[in-house]
């Protein structure tokens, strides 16, 4: 008889990860305020205003106005508002379609760029195969960011869950998050949760999303499927930041894969060359491993490697 196949709960890192600005905020900040027709400023002058403004508004509205009840839109909309004004000639008023325009390419893919062909590596992820070296897997986002994560991966064309840290169990929300289609099932946003990686509670917190996962997709209550899980997931986290990522993974007894797209880690090994080797028994030898790309991960996952 065949061992069975463990499960797995896959976790990514958003920023840097998944997607990166296509040029530095400030550059895209620059251009789209010189298409709205507001000019006068150098990149220079613009760069020292939008720091004191993201400076400013988190001692205001810590979390990015989550603590404070403002919101991330409104939060966002003033760091454009203060950083433009203060460059602004002559009594020069801001153009009205510049924070819409901001906020909208900074919420889609119009500011951002995925490594190629991440969408359909990871719409693969979860085919059923004979090959694939889990049984069930969820995947799940886990980052220190607002709450434009879940709009920016769907504007790529994945298929994303709709639910996020905070949100209740209604028969409406089992329905929708006990589908198994989703290419991401769960966001975990330190905007939600409270508190940011390196924190262990925000990878505690993504456990506790896993087992409403299972709950609604399984037909049990929530303590059974809490007690379900115990020891019958492996917890892995993708990210790019070995003080945030790795450090928070590894203390919350996760086990962390670093994206090192240019090699230049020596304090870890790289996943390809775990040969042979179940991906917990690669972790038993070494405490983290590198991967080049979500591609090289995921077709290592799916057996394919």
């Amino acid at each position: 008889m065949a061992k069975a196949k463990p499960n797995l709960l896959l976790c990514f890192d958003a920023f840097g990860t998944l997607f990166k600005p296509k040029h530095t905020v400030a550059l895209q900040y620059a251009e789209v305020a010189r298409q709205c027709g507001f000019t006068g400023f150098t990149d220079g002058e613009l760069q020292s205003t939008l720091k004191t403004a993201i400076k400013d508004e988190s001692k205001k509205n810590p979390n990015y106005g989550k603590a404070t009840g403002l919101g991330a839109t409104k939060w966002w909309t003033n760091v454009i508002h203060n950083t433009f004004t203060p460059l602004s000639k002559d009594g020069q008023a801001l153009p009205t379609d510049l924070a819409p325009k901001l906020l909208h390419r900074f919420a889609s893919k119009e500011g951002y760029d995925v490594e190629p062909g991440l969408v359909s590596t990871l719409m693969a992820l979860k085919q059923p195969s004979d090959e694939r070296r889990f049984d069930k897997i969820v995947v799940g986002v886990v980052t220190n960011s607002d709450d434009r994560v879940p709009s920016i991966l769907s504007s790529f064309g994945l298929n994303v869950s709709p639910m996020r840290y905070g949100t209740q169990l209604d028969d409406d929300a089992r329905t929708a998050i006990s589908r198994t289609d989703y290419d991401i099932d769960f966001h975990c946003m330190s905007y939600d949760v409270g508190v940011e990686k390196p924190d262990r509670r925000i990878f505690e917190s993504a456990e506790h999303m896993l087992a409403q996962v299972v709950a609604a997709r399984e037909g049990k209550d929530l303590a059974k499927a809490e007690a379900d899980i115990k020891g019958a997931w492996q917890k892995v986290y993708v990210g790019d930041e070995h003080a945030k990522d790795v450090v928070g993974a590894m203390s919350a007894g996760w086990d962390p894969v670093l994206l090192d797209a240019d090699g230049d880690s020596d304090a870890a090994t790289r996943l390809t060359e775990s040969h042979g080797q179940t991906l917990a028994d690669s972790f038993k030898e070494r405490s983290v491993l590198t991967v080049a790309s979500i591609r090289e991960l995921v077709l290592w996952l799916t057996g394919k490697m």
